[in-house]
């Protein structure tokens, strides 16, 4: 059987070596302004019957693959019973497994029952990743997210209490230059009183297809942010971090202006000042040409 996949097919950069399993085609909200990925696709949950056969087939191909990324936008959208017969396909096929990951919304998580959120745990789901984008509910509804800060809250609760690991990514630029304080601020609160265990940060890139939609919901005053402005951001973000719990942080996603890594609390002083020297020109921001989605 040869595998073809629903293209575009997206992935995030960690998941890179791992092999991905398309368990649904497209994302259920697919409203969020920014974001184009989905955009060509119509959600659907694809047959259970056709992954476990293109599963099957994988083995055959890669019999030592140790990791799986269920594709596309929000696989946990698919009801529990559906999920855990996709996870035992992949632990009958896969003897290496020690990993199933896949994107998921607040809702996607909110919506599980904490029994249901251990079972797929114990089935081997230990990895979800979810845009967190802003904190700020104001910044939220202005992109449209589906979601707010308090869902957001319950959502990276209810995955760590089920001892389900949380890679969130933040999009600095949202508020653009004027309530860029305002994304900045709920977004460290947000972390603050429920942490993931890893944070990204994204530098706000809009392409043809999104760039009418993302300004159509904004004020008639809103300007873009410019690499000073989001570094500015990137530093207020850094200096209000107080999370409960360590946080792996990174900002080396290829829209970043300036890379970062470290772990929270205990690199924070350090990151703190290589923004302030990048700031004073001591060091330099990634160029233009080389930064992407």
């Amino acid at each position: 059987m040869l595998i073809s996949y629903n293209e575009p097919l997206y992935r995030p950069p960690s998941e890179g070596r791992n092999l991905i399993v398309q368990a649904t085609l497209g994302c259920s909200f697919n409203r969020c302004t920014f974001c184009s990925m989905y955009k060509t696709k119509s959600y659907i949950a694809r047959p259970i019957e056709i992954v476990s056969a293109e599963i099957e087939a994988m083995a055959r191909v890669y019999p030592e693959a140790d990791r799986v990324f269920l594709a596309d936008g929000d696989a946990l959208v698919l009801p529990t019973d559906h999920l855990v017969q996709l996870l035992d396909v992949l632990h009958e096929n896969f003897s290496n497994l020690t990993r199933v990951s896949c994107y998921a919304m607040p809702k996607n998580l909110n919506d599980k029952t904490p029994e249901e959120l251990a079972l797929l745990r114990s089935k081997g789901l230990k990895l979800v990743y979810l845009g967190i984008e802003s904190g700020s509910n104001l910044i939220l509804k202005r992109i449209i997210k589906g979601a707010s800060q308090k869902t957001h809250i319950s959502a990276i609760k209810r995955a760590r209490d089920a001892n389900i690991k949380i890679s969130a990514t933040v999009i600095l630029g949202l508020g653009g230059q004027a309530d860029w304080q305002a994304h900045i601020q709920g977004t460290a609160e947000l972390i603050n009183k429920a942490a993931p265990n890893y944070l990204s940060t994204l530098q706000l890139m809009l392409d043809e297809g999104s760039y009418q939609e993302f300004m159509a919901q904004q004020p008639d005053d809103f300007c873009l942010q410019d690499d000073d402005g989001i570094l500015a951001e990137q530093e207020m973000l850094l200096t209000l971090l107080a999370p409960q719990s360590p946080v792996i942080f990174r900002s080396n996603h290829a829209s970043n202006c300036l890379a970062l890594a470290g772990n929270l609390p205990r690199d924070k002083n350090r990151l703190i000042a290589e923004i302030a020297a990048t700031r004073l020109g001591e060091n330099s921001v990634r160029p233009s040409y080389l930064r992407s989605l």
